[in-house]
């Protein structure tokens, strides 16, 4: 019995002596070649770590890149430069029309609106450098009429010009300005002055603390149009959205501005 036990504890021994040998050849093997008698790694090989607590600085600066120069003409289908523009209105503007018609306060020369890039004909459409064309658009006081000319910025000459009469195209922002101006100083405008008084305390005078934005109001092409309203679609006629600068609203939807008569009416 005791021989049998020694044999059995020799054996646990043995194994127990192997496995340890096992287990450090593992560590041998699975060990850094540099690692040290401390086991460690050699710190030289580790990334600097920022100190703890020291400010890193605010990053760099956006840089914006500045918009490319623009050229004093376009090509093919780019939008009309600042220089075309200006030339395509100055053309359309001959100096003997100037005098015979008059804008939205009565100075001579149209009241301008659109300044556009004009379509190409079919024949144009594959040309590798067609022609370039605004639409120039007008609106005459003296006699009531809507201005449409084509001119032509290649040859800088004006190809066609179409008279429109009846024909009411959106207004311009000073179109609306010259509105919220008539309304202001008229009798009907006295509750709109009232209203701005209540909202700042200060009185109205005049169009500049007021944001305005016009449509046109055709008269009896949007139904019953009594008195004076009955003009309008011949005449000039808009009504105004009015907001206070950085304020409120104010509803001034039920006054109708005849620009050509320069009067202003009530609807209802």
């Amino acid at each position: 019995m005791r021989h049998l036990m020694h044999r059995h504890l020799g054996k646990a021994v043995a194994g127990a002596a192997v496995a340890l040998t096992g287990t450090a050849a593992m560590v041998a093997i699975t060990l850094p070649s540099d690692a040290g008698a401390t086991g460690g790694t050699d710190p030289r090989s580790r990334p600097a770590a920022a100190a703890p607590g020291r400010d890193q600085g605010p990053p760099p600066p956006g840089v914006v890149e500045k918009a490319p120069a623009e050229g004093q003409r376009g090509r093919g289908r780019d939008p009309l430069t600042d220089d075309e523009l200006r030339r395509a209105q100055d053309l359309a503007l001959a100096p003997t029309r100037r005098g015979a018609a008059a804008d939205v306060t009565g100075r001579p020369g149209p009241e301008r609106l659109t300044t556009d890039l004009a379509e190409l004909t079919p024949a144009e459409t594959g040309l590798a450098d067609p022609p370039r064309r605004a639409l120039v658009s007008f609106y005459d006081y003296k006699s009531d009429s809507y201005l449409t000319k084509t001119v032509n910025l290649t040859t800088s000459k004006v190809e066609s010009t179409d008279t429109q009469h009846g024909v009411q195209p959106p207004p311009s922002h000073a179109e609306a300005v010259e509105a919220a101006r008539l309304l202001i100083a008229a009798p009907l405008g006295s509750g709109l002055r009232q209203d701005y008084r209540d909202a700042t305390g200060h009185d109205l005078t005049g169009p500049d603390p007021l944001s305005v934005t016009g449509f046109v109001y055709r008269g009896r092409a949007e139904g019953d149009a009594p008195g004076a309203l009955g003009d309008c679609g011949e005449h000039r006629c808009i009504r105004l959205f009015i907001k206070v600068k950085n304020g409120r609203w104010i509803d001034t939807r039920r006054f109708v501005i005849d620009l050509s008569a320069r009067t202003v009416a009530r609807l209802g």
